[in-house]
């Protein structure tokens, strides 16, 4: 049964449950990398509203360097995104069951790269941006355009203000008073409680991965990303052996 389950979450046949699951998953990762992160970096990498106001605010104090500095950090991040579109694009055309696990195992790795090479990597300086806050950048993109791209657009996991705001709508909803000679009429107003608790689901993850995230790096250091990358690779493995085993026994 749980090896069906992990089975399911990288199927290129989908469902709203498993994408919810999955969402669910990558949501606590991202909350671990981006609240660890800060800690081994001193840099939130999931989300991109902050980045880009705080280029704005530099452009306009005539900070060159640090507008360069933020505009390598977004061009990262959609260079992940666009990543993450060419390995599952790909994986269709070729008809794999991993069309959706390629990208999480090739994150699982980058995760294993920046936990291991982290202190060495972060030495190097790109526009005065370290290494390893270009690299957690490009991952977060990358995480964040599997999972839109496989709940086309309803889920994602590395910023938590499309959930939050959702979660609103639907709570809205719940409390609307709808006047009984309106039930049979189109502007019926009908909450969604499945979705909320999906929602306040994928929040919490969020929040509970970055708890851990923190504490992890604070205690730990960059290996703390280890158990994450085991746990994506797991996740990953099971189509991506299915598509060897039928090329081996084709």
């Amino acid at each position: 049964m749980v090896m069906k389950s992990i089975h399911l979450l990288t199927s290129s046949k989908r469902s709203s449950e498993t994408n919810y699951r999955l969402g669910a998953i990558l949501a606590f990762v991202a909350g671990a990398i981006n609240a660890g992160g800060f800690f081994a970096v001193g840099q939130y990498t999931s989300h991109m509203s902050g980045i880009i106001s705080g280029i704005a605010d530099d452009l306009a104090l005539g900070h060159v360097v640090l507008v360069l500095a933020g505009g390598s950090l977004i061009i990262s991040f959609i260079l992940g995104a666009a990543t993450t579109a060419l390995l599952i694009n790909w994986g269709q055309r070729q008809k794999l069951h991993s069309q959706y696990a390629l990208p999480l195992l090739l994150e699982s790795f980058l995760l294993l790269m920046f936990g291991l090479l982290g202190t060495n990597i972060e030495k190097y300086i790109t526009y005065g941006v370290p290494a390893t806050v270009l690299l957690l950048c490009y991952i977060m993109g990358l995480q964040n355009a599997i999972i839109t791209k496989i709940s086309k657009s309803e889920i994602r996991t590395t910023h938590m203000t499309g959930m939050v705001t959702d979660l609103g709508i639907e709570l809205g909803k719940i409390i609307f008073w709808n006047r009984s000679e309106e039930a049979n009429r189109i502007h019926y107003v009908k909450g969604n409680p499945k979705k909320i608790r999906t929602l306040t689901t994928i929040v919490f993850m969020f929040f509970f991965g970055g708890l851990i995230g923190a504490l992890s790096f604070k205690d730990f250091g960059f290996i703390s990303v280890a158990p994450l990358a085991l746990m994506l690779t797991s996740i990953a493995s099971l189509q991506i052996i299915r598509d060897v085993k039928k090329l081996v026994y084709r």
